[in-house]
């Protein structure tokens, strides 16, 4: 998992976290928690795009990706991108934000 501190380069947000995940159980047990950690802080997710994708595919395949790809969570001062690792290597925000000073967050 990634940091990028974006402060000093855009408006959009403070911070993005970049994570790769193994598995759509893994992608919403990750969502959960963010949500379930922002409300006991008072603060919410705005709005995750992806959710109802992977809430359809793990409804008729739950081990399967089924094309879902990226999950992004809008918390406002930051933006949580869930990626399978196709993705991660094909979007690339980390090169894409380049300039941004960078975290590596190990669990």
């Amino acid at each position: 998992m990634i940091l990028l501190d974006l402060r000093r380069l855009s408006s959009v947000a403070d911070f993005f976290v970049l994570a790769t995940v193994a598995s759509q159980r893994q992608m919403r047990a990750i969502i959960e928690s963010v949500e379930t950690d922002l409300k006991r802080l008072g603060q919410r997710v705005w709005h995750v795009e992806g959710r109802e994708a992977l809430r359809m595919r793990a409804a008729a395949h739950p081990d399967s990706w089924d094309g879902l790809s990226w999950v992004v969570m809008d918390c406002g001062a930051f933006v949580v991108h869930l990626f399978t690792p196709p993705a991660r290597q094909f979007y690339q925000l980390e090169r894409l934000w380049g300039d941004a000073p960078r975290t590596s967050i190990t669990s």
